[in-house]
């Protein structure tokens, strides 16, 4: 199956403390499975992970390093997408575009969504979308 990953569901599997089952399940399916992600994602982890280490939630230099884990995870690079795919889809459930950006690709690309994000989620389900992760439904 391919899927398109978020960095919310990314950040749990780099972020010790948010570690769950539910997102190692996903990132074992790297193994097996197709993983995309649209260009912006990777700006969205070098943000994310520069906040964790100004917090002091990862070490000085973490960043850096999680950077190059991270990039030597199965991740593609979708590229960035539609325009008026990720702005319908925003306006349409009231996302912002990042988090529309996802959706669409995932639309487009008739691939499943692994996010933590629960508005993203629902979002995903009313465009038919599987969720993979903790949010995934019954």
């Amino acid at each position: 199956m391919e899927f398109v990953v978020d960095a919310s569901m990314a950040a749990a599997w780099i972020l010790p403390d948010e570690r769950a089952a539910a997102t190692d399940a996903v990132m074992d399916r790297l193994d097996r499975d197709t993983c995309r992600a649209p260009s912006l994602f990777w700006h969205e982890m070098r943000n994310l992970l520069l906040g964790a280490e100004r917090r002091s939630r990862l070490p000085v230099g973490g960043a850096s390093a999680f950077m190059v884990r991270l990039r030597r995870l199965a991740i593609s690079d979708l590229g960035a997408g539609s325009d008026a795919g990720t702005l319908a889809m925003a306006v349409k459930h009231s996302l912002s575009a990042y988090d529309a950006n996802y959706l669409s690709l995932a639309l487009v690309n008739g691939r499943a969504l692994a996010t933590l994000d629960r508005r993203l989620a629902a979002a995903a389900t009313t465009e038919g979308i599987a969720i993979l992760g903790p949010l995934a439904g019954p």
